[in-house]
């Protein structure tokens, strides 16, 4: 079975994009064009390494401590 991360960036985005339609959370209306299409750049720009990560734990530690 091939691993999701070996797939081509616009093979991993659909799916990436199909998943998160796939929740089953009632009220929430699907995901419109532009928000998919804003997903998708916003993948492939994680894929050709243009952006730099952060840690999604820390990025919230400091929100909160600049709240406090």
């Amino acid at each position: 079975m091939m691993d999701a991360l070996d797939l081509p960036p616009a093979l991993r985005a659909f799916v990436a994009e199909k998943l998160i339609e796939s929740l089953d959370v009632t009220g929430i209306t699907p995901l419109s064009p532009k928000w998919k299409k804003e997903i998708r750049r916003r993948c492939a720009e994680m894929d050709r390494g243009a952006v730099k990560l952060r840690d999604a734990d820390a990025v919230f530690a400091k929100a909160y401590d600049a709240l406090a």
